[in-house]
């Protein structure tokens, strides 16, 4: 988990953003401290509006089905003493759950840390949604390679588009690509 003040964090995130969109996204932490962890949401916003939602309790919820998923298709009992099952099974939901785009806050914390430690190029190509879409919207990233990353967009998934896309307009390229919807978790 990323250890910083989330404030030390938000500047140092917010100097990252392309001067194109700088005024319009915005990053939000919201902590509910009355459950159990403290944790609750991180929030991107798109002109105040929320774009991407990544709710601890929601992710929570969704790696609960997914574990259960998991056990019910490979036809495995849940065994309490079965620790290294139990993991493996625990970091298979949460990869998958991670795929379809459903985060929580501390996802959003371990993907700024990957961001803050690695190269722009690194970052574009990663494999963490989270991480590539802070990198489209670097300061670093040029008109230049947005439209070299044109086709290869086109595989990623929706959210990606949307901020590829976003991006692509408030740099003024007429780069078009089919983005179906902007939903948030």
């Amino acid at each position: 988990m990323y250890k910083p003040k989330w404030s030390k964090a938000k500047k140092q995130l917010k100097g990252f953003i392309c001067e194109s969109l700088k005024d319009r996204i915005d990053f939000h932490i919201i902590n509910y401290r009355k459950t159990h962890d403290q944790l609750g949401r991180a929030v991107i916003t798109v002109d105040k509006k929320e774009v991407l939602n990544m709710c601890t309790i929601t992710s929570d919820i969704a790696l609960i089905r997914k574990e259960r998923d998991i056990r019910r298709n490979q036809n495995i009992e849940y065994d309490v003493y079965n620790q290294n099952q139990n993991y493996e099974i625990g970091v298979q939901a949460h990869n998958l759950i991670k795929a379809e785009g459903i985060f929580a806050q501390y996802d959003f914390f371990d993907s700024l840390e990957q961001y803050f430690n690695s190269s722009i190029e690194k970052s574009l190509t990663s494999t963490d949604m989270v991480v590539k879409i802070l990198s489209l919207i670097d300061r670093r990233i040029g008109k230049r390679t947005l439209e070299k990353l044109n086709e290869s967009i086109k595989s990623e998934s929706d959210i990606i588009k949307y901020f590829y896309q976003l991006r692509c307009n408030a740099e003024g390229l007429n780069l078009r690509i089919s983005v179906f919807c902007c939903c948030t978790n």
